[in-house]
């Protein structure tokens, strides 16, 4: 894969070999991401986890002190006075079964995530197959399956994000943006570990964070000593 210029002077100043302490990670993170936009920094953790089994399964969310930086578009599902409760909490979109069809047919996807009260699970379960391959598809776990709308539109729009394994045991997040200082991705950074160190399945045998990289959207990885977290 051929790399511009910027991406290459960019990587010189990491070595790939070595596993940086979180402060110099992000100092590097943010020194290498030179796009001329403002790039998102994200966390990739690959645990220890065996995603097959059902007691090893991560999924929670966790509301980062400095939010994404990113502007989260909500969808919620409901009816009557919790429609009501997520408009005024600022919810862009509510509605009930009126959007299968626009989302269904018309493939209609312009939010970022989607809250549902539990009432309302019997229809969104209709549209699994859209959302559930996006991600978008409300958890309990993740609190998007909730009566308290209020509550979880405020929290999604203060920073909320959300984390599970993929298909290969990692777990790929947002932790800011490149614009943010040194100490909000930090505090973010350590926010999310918390959380995700206190996520650990008790089935988990051996080393639980394998290796944990931060990266910025055209810039290169940076590789953090996991065992300095754990």
């Amino acid at each position: 894969m051929k790399r511009g210029k910027r991406y290459v002077e960019a990587a010189k100043a990491v070595d790939r070999a070595t596993l940086y302490d979180t402060a110099e990670a992000i100092s590097l993170v943010k020194k290498s991401a030179v796009a001329k936009f403002d790039e998102t920094i994200e966390a990739h953790i690959r645990t220890g986890c065996d995603g097959r089994h059902a007691d090893q399964q991560i999924r929670g969310a966790v509301v980062l002190p400095h939010g994404t930086g990113k502007k989260v578009r909500v969808l919620v599902f409901a009816r009557d006075a919790k429609a009501e409760e997520a408009k005024a909490a600022g919810a862009e979109y509510v509605g009930a079964e009126e959007l299968i069809p626009k989302i269904q047919n018309e493939g209609w996807l312009d939010f970022d995530v989607v809250v549902a009260t539990p009432d309302m699970m019997g229809v969104v379960g209709r549209l699994g197959r859209v959302l559930g391959p996006k991600g978008l598809m409300p958890n309990p776990k993740a609190g998007t399956v909730t009566m308290d709308v209020t509550k979880a539109v405020h929290d999604i729009k203060a920073g909320k994000i959300e984390y599970r394994l993929d298909k290969t045991n990692i777990i790929h997040v947002p932790v800011g943006k490149a614009s943010f200082t040194e100490e909000q991705l930090s505090d973010n950074f350590q926010t999310l570990i918390e959380a995700i160190l206190k996520a650990r399945p008790s089935t988990v045998k051996g080393q639980y964070l394998k290796s944990v990289t931060l990266t910025s959207t055209m810039g290169p990885g940076v590789k953090i000593n996991p065992m300095k977290l754990a």
